[in-house]
């Protein structure tokens, strides 16, 4: 298999009450966590109160070099 540059994703689990701020994309800025499972998270605007609800979504953990891709599990 040949070697190629892959970045790893993991779900963030998210904690009611965390205080968390998204860099980038149409979520970005601060929000409070209000709910949390394994298929969504519940954010509420700390200016605007307005309360979203999204699919659970994967975080950036890390990029490495010389990794074997696809993996072969």
């Amino acid at each position: 298999m040949a070697k190629h540059r892959v970045a790893f994703f993991r779900q963030y689990p998210f904690v009611p009450g965390q205080k968390i701020h998204i860099l980038d994309g149409p979520r970005r800025g601060d929000w409070e966590v209000v709910a949390a499972d394994a298929k969504a998270v519940k954010v509420r605007c700390p200016i605007s109160g307005r309360e979203f609800e999204w699919k659970s979504f994967c975080h950036l953990v890390e990029e490495r070099d010389d990794v074997e891709w696809p993996a072969a599990d």
